[in-house]
C-alpha cells in the first residue's frame, strides 16, 4: 500500500455536548441509531473492563511492524481525544504499551482504538489507560517507516476520519462521522427512552413476542404450536 507520509496537525473535532451525549447511549444504541453503521470488527476487543467513553478520533495510519507515526501523532493529541490506529498491512505486533499510553494521557487522549496489538496489558489497567486491540502482543516495534497522521484510515473494517466520533464501551467500538453525529445522538437518546420504557413493560411480565408483535411472524413462517 502506497501511504502518504504526512502529519496533518489541525483538525475539525465533533462538538463536545454530542460528543458526551453519545458517550451517555454506549455502543449499542449508537450503532442501531446510526443505521446499524460504522461497527468496527468485533475481534477488536477492550483490555479492561466496565469502560464506556467516547471522543474525537486522531487518526494513525502505521507500517507494520512500526510505531513512528504513533510517537508523531501524540503532541497533536488535546484533552478528550481518542487515538485511533490502522495498520497499512495486517500486523499483530505490539505498536503501543505503558510509555507510549502514559504519553498520550498527558497530551489529553482518553483511549486508544488499535487494528493490530498492544503490550503491558497489566501496566494499562493498573493506570487506567482503556484500550481496545485486535491482539495483545509482547513483539516490539522499529521507528523509522513513513506513514500518516490525521488522514481516513481503514481501522478494523470500517474509515475513520480524523474528528469522527468513536464510541467505545465493552459490546466493542462503533464509529460515528463528525457530520452525523448530531442526528444519530438524537436518535439514540430516543431510542435509549423507548427501550427504557419497554424494560419496565417487560419487568411487569409482558413478552417480547407481544410488545414486537412476533406472533404473526411466527404465524408467517409457519410455526405450530403442540402439546405433549
Amino acid at each position: 500500500m502506497t501511504v502518504e507520509p504526512v502529519v496533518v496537525r489541525s483538525i475539525v473535532r465533533a462538538d463536545a455536548a454530542v460528543v458526551a451525549r453519545l458517550a451517555a447511549v454506549g455502543v449499542t444504541t449508537a450503532h442501531e441509531a446510526h443505521g446499524r453503521r460504522g461497527l468496527l470488527d468485533p475481534s477488536v476487543r477492550p483490555i479492561q473492563p466496565g469502560v464506556r467513553l467516547a471522543g474525537p478520533a486522531v487518526t494513525v495510519l502505521c507500517q507494520p511492524g512500526d510505531n513512528l507515526m504513533i510517537h508523531l501523532a501524540v503532541e497533536h493529541c488535546q484533552p478528550g481525544d481518542v487515538l485511533v490506529v490502522a495498520m497499512a498491512f495486517a500486523s499483530s505486533d505490539g505498536v503501543l504499551g505503558e510509555l507510549l499510553a502514559t504519553s498520550l494521557r498527558a497530551h489529553g487522549a482518553i483511549a486508544a482504538v488499535v487494528d493490530a496489538g498492544v503490550r503491558d496489558v497489566a501496566e494499562l489497567r493498573a493506570m487506567g489507560f482503556p484500550v481496545w486491540s485486535r491482539w495483545v502482543s509482547a513483539r516490539g516495534t522499529s521507528k523509522d517507516r513513513a506513514g500518516a497522521v490525521n488522514r481516513p484510515v481503514v481501522c478494523a473494517g470500517q474509515v475513520v476520519s480524523a474528528g469522527d466520533v468513536i464510541v467505545a464501551d465493552e459490546d466493542g467500538v462503533v464509529c460515528v462521522a463528525r457530520r452525523n453525529a448530531a442526528d444519530v445522538a438524537d436518535h439514540a437518546e430516543q431510542r435509549a427512552a423507548h427501550e427504557d420504557a419497554t424494560r419496565n413493560r417487560l419487568a411487569d411480565g409482558e413478552l417480547t413476542v407481544d410488545l414486537l408483535g412476533l406472533r404473526e411472524v411466527a404465524d408467517r413462517v409457519g410455526i405450530t404450536y403442540i402439546d405433549e
